[in-house]
């Protein structure tokens, strides 16, 4: 794999992981994910990358039992890529810190060296949890604005929330709920400087009988991409 990326001129800024996600346990052994962790710090220093995903583990409710066994993993994370000069991201999915802003800050602030990526997508159709039912749906512009100091990428995904159906419908970027336009023209005027990476989710999306399934789904990832660049030259202009 190493060769083959650099043979095509291919660097690597982010590695995503499983680390904390929502397939992860906080009450099974952590041996197994420390080892994985170290496995990934030694690609992630062969890679150059600068970044590294992990989440929070699965929701289980505002406060648990577990909570400083959460924050302590975290750390341990945190540490282990320390090592490598990787920073480790955060993403607000489907786990604790994405279940609001509150939550991700809550996260800065007890794992020191943590960063966010900041998914905007995963706001639609999601509830704040940090507020009393009935819960309203996160606002990605306000998510976003809470902790634009913590976040260091950003994941461009679009969708909107169908209340029929009860179920994000994902979009091409600046086509949904998720304040794409709002939130990189913030970026762009505040001078960052990090990664923007795209996650359509759209399945075959464009859906041509004319094409094969393969071929639909990479025909949409480039038309995401040449959207996306289109938003950003309409915003540099």
């Amino acid at each position: 794999m190493f060769a083959a990326l650099a043979e095509a001129d291919i660097r690597v800024n982010c590695l995503g992981s499983a680390l904390g996600n929502w397939a992860a346990k906080l009450d099974a052994p952590f041996e197994p994910e420390l080892a994985s962790a170290r496995r990934a710090a030694v690609r992630v220093r062969r890679l150059g990358a600068d970044f590294i995903r992990i989440m929070s583990y699965p929701v289980g409710g505002v406060k648990t039992p577990r909570q400083e066994e959460r924050y302590r993993r975290l750390r341990e994370f945190v540490a282990i890529f320390a090592d490598t000069g990787t920073t480790v991201l955060h993403e607000n999915c489907s786990n604790y810190g994405g279940m609001s802003w509150r939550h991700s800050l809550e996260l800065v602030e007890h794992v020191p060296g943590l960063k966010l990526v900041f998914d905007m997508g995963n706001c639609v159709g999601t509830p704040d949890y940090s507020l009393p039912e009935p819960r309203p749906m996160q606002n990605a512009l306000e998510f976003y604005h809470r902790t634009r100091e913590h976040i260091a990428y950003v994941h461009i995904k679009d969708a909107r929330f169908d209340t029929v159906a009860a179920k994000r419908i994902h979009t091409f970027p600046g086509e949904g709920e998720g304040h794409v336009r709002e939130i990189l023209r913030d970026l762009l005027s505040t001078g960052y400087t990090g990664g923007l990476s795209i996650e359509p989710h759209l399945g075959a999306g464009l859906n041509d009988p004319a094409l094969s399934e393969a071929e639909n789904q990479y025909q949409t990832y480039v038309l995401y991409g040449k959207q996306l660049e289109q938003i950003l030259a309409s915003l540099s202009a």
